[in-house]
This record gives structure tokens, C-alpha cells and sequence, in this order.
């Protein structure tokens, strides 16, 4: 019977190679023209058709246009930054007390899964694809992505992916999965849910997608660069999205092959991760975190290349130590690969490795502060214009300050060994995630919105919306700091334990003052979403090409050129145009400081 189910494995395997080889001939995978409208086949060069795109919403399922795929991957991505800052509100608002005040303890553990599951996997790397697939082609001078058909493909994997994740919330049935995001086993494998393996699935194919990605990422600015753009001027932003497209290439596949053990292990009894047998439970927290720190650097390394981007342009001057912000982007990339045991400091592995994976875990911190560092400089003396992208990007870098700091904290043996698996951690890694990575994704939304829309924003509601998240980001996660140092465990959806163990009516208004911090970020969000769909309904159009007078400081980038041949492509045929008052603002000299007014 083995032995058949053998010979069947590798008779499917030999007729998917084939089909691949087949493909091969027969396609041009570098050009998104069909076959049938003359597009070439094996050995000739492809044909390619100019005609209109189709309509409504045929358009947006057939497009391989790269910007269009853009737009889908942030539409997306917004989405599931919704439901997940939803879940997140609803366990804010569950231990406003400490009996849990709206949700049993099942269904908190569950919306805890979920949350951080949706936020890594499906609105971090996705949004972050947003802007790579959007603006990458338009940065180095490429027509598209080198592979348009596997770009849409790539994409439309996540919608599945995604409603296999939530499945277990609105199927009859079943609950979803309460395993928390790191799905620790023995946990994960002795849960009796079918949500969990649906779960499973739908990361896996989330993780099919970003590979994807990150394989025609590195094709596009290897393969696809203007002659002008070499590897001296490639821009910041390209650098870090190279980057993180090789951390992806070696992450991923990792965690798919250990999310495919542990299905084995829940279905099919295999002793992958079983106790006493096989590699034990610990294998997969050694696999998981080899993929899960650098996915921490698989996230933040394209934030820290926006706002290298962005924060030049409202400083007046170029960014400064450009070739060191390079460098410690590839230095972040190979050591993230060195750290991941940092999480394991509590499992009892030999202390001799320990000391080692701390002395990376704090080295990992020099290239990052050479960046944090680089950003301060390169505001010092400039001619700051406090516009919307700006205010996001210096809150960003005042975030990630205060995330890096306390994640060296818990890069230290002793102090981690206090600290683990308290709110301290929680509150470091969301200084990450959402101070820092959220802020650098609304700075390049409110940067690049006149690109994608044509349109202003509201610069009231824009600034409204940086002040709530700045103020809520800092209550919330300031307090979950605190709960850290007052011995609060994480994950719990109660608390209302002995006075022997923590101070309880401290822990309570900690808890309060988090919970009040998470109202304001979620006023903040919902202003941003109603500004978003708002301006990009109803905003007049921006007539000036440069809507940032990015001209005036030498700052005008390849995508606003590119921007600026298309709105004198659109008035050459005769479009009407409204004029929009932009976010610039008006630059004013004194001898203290000089900084822009954009009231």
C-alpha cells in the first residue's frame, strides 16, 4: 500500500514537471499578452497588443497591470487592517475588567488568533506588496513586473487564503482557531478543530503568495532597470524591498514545510512534533522563529525604506549617509537569521548557545540605530515642511525608538527570563508593528495619494488622524509596558487574580488606560478610512503635476515624473483638470529653524 501511495506521489510529481515544461514553451511569461492576440510563443519575441482595458469589475479580475494589482493588494490590505483592528478593539475592550467584560474565554482566545494572524499575514506583507507593486516598475523604469501573470496570481491567492483564516468564525460547526499566532504545540496539535487545519491552510497559501512575490520582485529589479538606473542609484525603497524579497525566499518555504508537518501531525498521527518522540515540541518553535524573527524584518525593512524615501523630500535635502542606510538594510537581512533562538531563552536550551544568539540579538540593533540615526541627521538643519507624510514619518522613527530600545531590553538572557511571556513583550513588538510599521504605511499612503487617485487628501482630517494614532499608540502601548514590569502574563482573558501576585488595582487601570488608548487609535483609523474614500471620491482633481514642489529641492522622483507625463498626457487629450490645494504649504526662513506651515 506504501509503496503504491509512493509510485503515485511520484507519478504526479513528474506530470506537474511536465506541464511546467510544457508551459514553458508554449508561454512568454514576459509579456501579459494572450497567445490568441498575437502574443509570441517558445523562441519569438512577444507580440503586444495597445488596446483599452476592459471595464468594471472584468478589469479587476483579469488586469495584470502592476499598478492596477497595487490597488488590490492596499484595497485588500486596508480590509484586513479593519477586521484585524477590530478583533484588536473587542480584547481591549474585554479586559477593561478583570472578570472580562463582553466575551467568554473561548472566543477571546480566538479573536487573539486571529488578530495577530490577520495583522502579520494579511494586511503587513500585503500592504507592503501594495506599494511595491505600484511604485517599483515606476522607481527603476520598468513597463511591469517582470512576470505580470504570476504577479496576479500571487494576489489573488490572499482572498482565499484570507476566508480559510476567518473560516472557523462563520462556518456552522466550528469555532475558530484558539491556538494563539505562534500555534505552539503540543496545543496546536491536540486542538480538536477543524479550524485550526483551515487556518493552516489558508496561511499556507498566504505564504505561496508572498514567495511568489518576492520571486518576481527580485527578477524585476534585476532584469527589468532602466539603463540610467544602476546599483549606485538604485532608490532606498528598491534596496529594502530586495531585501526583504530575499528574506522571503528563505523564510517562507520554511514555514510552509513546518505548517505542512503539522497538519501531518493533527490528520495523519505522523510524531513530527510529539512528545518523547520525533523532534518534540521544541522543533517547532526552532522552525517557527527561524522564520518568524527575520518575518519581523520582512516587515519593517520596507517601512524603514519609506521613510527613507519620504522623509528627504520634507527635509530639503537628500538623505543622508545614503550608502550606510544600504548597507545596514543588507546587514539586517543576513543577521535576522541569526536571532531567532532570542525567543527560546525559557526553553532550557544549553546556556553557551543562549549567550550566542544574545550577542546577535543585540548586535541586529547597530544597523538599525545607523538608520535611526541617519534619519535624525538628515532633518538637522533641513527645511522641514510638517505636512502629513512628514508628521508620520517622525512618529515613526520616535516609535521605533522606543520599540528597539525595549526589544535590547529582552535581547538580554536575565531580563527576558523576567519579562517573557508578559505584556512587556506585547508592548515592544506593537511599538513595531503598529508605531512603527503603521506609521510608515500612512506616511506612504498620504505621500503617493495624488499618484494613485489623481486627488488631495483632507489635510484637517489627515493630521487629526496622525495626533489620534500618535496619542493612542503611545497610551496603549506605554500601559502595556508597564504591565509588563507588574508581572501581567500575556494572552489571558482574565485577570482577576491573588493581590499576592500583582497589585491588582494597578494592573486594572493599566489595563483601562490601554483600552483608552485603543478607542482614540480606532477614532483615528476610521477618520483615515472616511478621508481615503472620501478625497478619492470627491476630491478635485490636482492640476500641478508636482503637487509637493518636490522641484525646488531637487527631491522629484521617478514616480512623479512619470506621474507628471501622464496628467500632460491627460490635458493633451483633452481632460478637464480641477485644481486642489495641496499639502505643501508655504516655506518659512528664521535663524533657529526653518520648517514648513501647512495650516
Amino acid at each position: 500500500m506504501a509503496s503504491g501511495q509512493l509510485v503515485l506521489t511520484v507519478l504526479m510529481g513528474v506530470f506537474l514537471v511536465g506541464i511546467a515544461a510544457f508551459l514553458s514553451r508554449v508561454e512568454d511569461w514576459r509579456t501579459y499578452t494572450p497567445l490568441a492576440s498575437g502574443g509570441g510563443g517558445y523562441g519569438e519575441a512577444g507580440g503586444h497588443v495597445h488596446r483599452e482595458k476592459p471595464a468594471g469589475i472584468v478589469r479587476w479580475l483579469t488586469t495584470v497591470d502592476h499598478k492596477d494589482i497595487g490597488i488590490l493588494y492596499g484595497t485588500y490590505g486596508v480590509i484586513a487592517f479593519a477586521v484585524g483592528g477590530l478583533m484588536a478593539f473587542l480584547i481591549r475592550m474585554q479586559l477593561i475588567t478583570p472578570s472580562g467584560a463582553i466575551v467568554g474565554n473561548g472566543f477571546y482566545n480566538a479573536i487573539m488568533t486571529s488578530h495577530g494572524i490577520t495583522m502579520l499575514f494579511l494586511f503587513g506583507t500585503p500592504i507592503i506588496a501594495a506599494f511595491s507593486n505600484y511604485f517599483i516598475p515606476l522607481l527603476i523604469g520598468a513597463d511591469d513586473m517582470a512576470f505580470p501573470r504570476i504577479n496576479a496570481i500571487a494576489f489573488w491567492l490572499l482572498p482565499p487564503g484570507a476566508l480559510l483564516i476567518w473560516a472557523g468564525f462563520f462556518l456552522p460547526g466550528m469555532t475558530g482557531a484558539q491556538t494563539s499566532w505562534t500555534m505552539y504545540t503540543p496545543l496546536s496539535v491536540e486542538q480538536a478543530n477543524a479550524g485550526v487545519d483551515l487556518m493552516l491552510l489558508g496561511l499556507h497559501l498566504t505564504g505561496v503568495s508572498a514567495t511568489m512575490g518576492a520571486i518576481n520582485f527580485i527578477a524585476t529589479i534585476f532584469t527589468e532597470r532602466d539603463d540610467e538606473v544602476t546599483w549606485a542609484n538604485l532608490d532606498i525603497f528598491s534596496w529594502t524591498i530586495l531585501t526583504q524579497s530575499a528574506l522571503i525566499l528563505f523564510a517562507f518555504p520554511l514555514l510552509g514545510s513546518a505548517i505542512v508537518m503539522l497538519l501531518l501531525d493533527r490528520n495523519l498521527a505522523t510524531t513530527f512534533y510529539a512528545v518523547g518522540e520525533g523532534g518534540g515540541p521544541i522543533l517547532w518553535q526552532h522552525l517557527f522563529w527561524f522564520f518568524g524573527h527575520p518575518e519581523v524584518y520582512i516587515l519593517v525593512l520596507p517601512p524603514m525604506g519609506i521613510v527613507s524615501y519620504v522623509l528627504p523630500k520634507f527635509s530639503g535635502r537628500k538623505l543622508f549617509g545614503f550608502k550606510f542606510v544600504v548597507y545596514s538594510t543588507l546587514a539586517i537581512g543576513v543577521l535576522s537569521f541569526g536571532v531567532w533562538a532570542h525567543h527560546m531563552f525559557t526553553t532550557g536550551i544549553d546556556p553557551r548557545l543562549r549567550a550566542s544568539f544574545m550577542a546577535v540579538s543585540l548586535a541586529i540593533a547597530i544597523p538599525s540605530a545607523v538608520k535611526t540615526f541617519n534619519w535624525i541627521t538628515t532633518m538637522w538643519n533641513g527645511r522641514l515642511r510638517l505636512t502629513t507624510p512628514m508628521l508620520f514619518c517622525i512618529g515613526f522613527i520616535s516609535n521605533f525608538i522606543l520599540g528597539g530600545v525595549t526589544g535590547v531590553f529582552l535581547a538580554s538572557v536575565p531580563v527576558d527570563q523576567v519579562l517573557h511571556d508578559t505584556y512587556y513583550v506585547v508592548g515592544h513588538f506593537h511599538y513595531i508593528v503598529m508605531g512603527a510599521i503603521g506609521f510608515a504605511v500612512f506616511a506612504g499612503v498620504y505621500y503617493w495619494f495624488p499618484i494613485f487617485t489623481g486627488r488631495m487628501y483632507q489635510r484637517t482630517l489627515g493630521k487629526a488622524h496622525f495626533w489620534l494614532s500618535m496619542v493612542g499608540t503611545n497610551i496603549t502601548f506605554f500601559a502595556m509596558l508597564f504591565l509588563g514590569y507588574l508581572g501581567m502574563p500575556r494572552r489571558y482573558a482574565t485577570y482577576d487574580f491573588n493581590e499576592a501576585i500583582a497589585p491588582l488595582d494597578m494592573v486594572t487601570l493599566s489595563h483601562q488606560a490601554a483600552s483608552l488608548g485603543a478607542i482614540l487609535l480606532l477614532v483615528g483609523q476610521v477618520i483615515f478610512v472616511w478621508n481615503l474614500l472620501s478625497s478619492w471620491l470627491e476630491a478635485p482633481k490636482v492640476e500641478d503635476p508636482d503637487p509637493w514642489d518636490l522641484k525646488e529641492t531637487d527631491q522629484h522622483g521617478r514616480e512623479f515624473q512619470w506621474h507628471e507625463r501622464r496628467t500632460a498626457t491627460a490635458l493633451a487629450d483633452g481632460g478637464e483638470e480641477e485644481e486642489a490645494v495641496t499639502d505643501g504649504g508655504e516655506v518659512v526662513d528664521d535663524d533657529d529653524a526653518t520648517e514648513r506651515a501647512d495650516d
